[in-house]
């Protein structure tokens, strides 16, 4: 038996009002670059805190959306709740991307 942990590029949240979702394992409502939130992801998570990296949304099974944003994780903590392993944390919006442009802002996790 081993360790199980996950190294994530980038921060994948439900779609925001997600049914059994609680409202940190979804994006905010409304997103405003430098506002802080909160976010909640199930597993043990290592996540980059020395740059930005895409925020993402997911609707599970891996199915990700192009970047909604670039962001910072400033804070990762790993709990047990109930016999199953969390990270929580914090995340700041750096900038806001229009997900119908064309542009590419990230390759992987390196900002473009």
């Amino acid at each position: 038996m081993g360790i199980q942990i996950e190294f994530n590029p980038d921060l994948a949240l439900r779609k925001f009002g997600t049914i059994g979702r609680l409202e940190e394992e979804c994006i905010p409502e409304k997103l405003d670059e430098g506002k802080t939130y909160k976010f909640l992801k199930e597993g043990q998570r290592n996540y980059w805190l020395n740059g930005e990296i895409p925020l993402l949304e997911t609707s599970g099974n891996q199915q990700l959306s192009r970047p909604i944003a670039s962001i910072y994780i400033i804070e990762a903590t790993h709990f047990v709740k109930d016999n199953k392993i969390f990270t929580r944390g914090k995340y700041k919006i750096k900038e806001i991307f229009n997900v119908y442009n064309s542009k590419i802002n990230f390759e992987s996790y390196k900002r473009i």
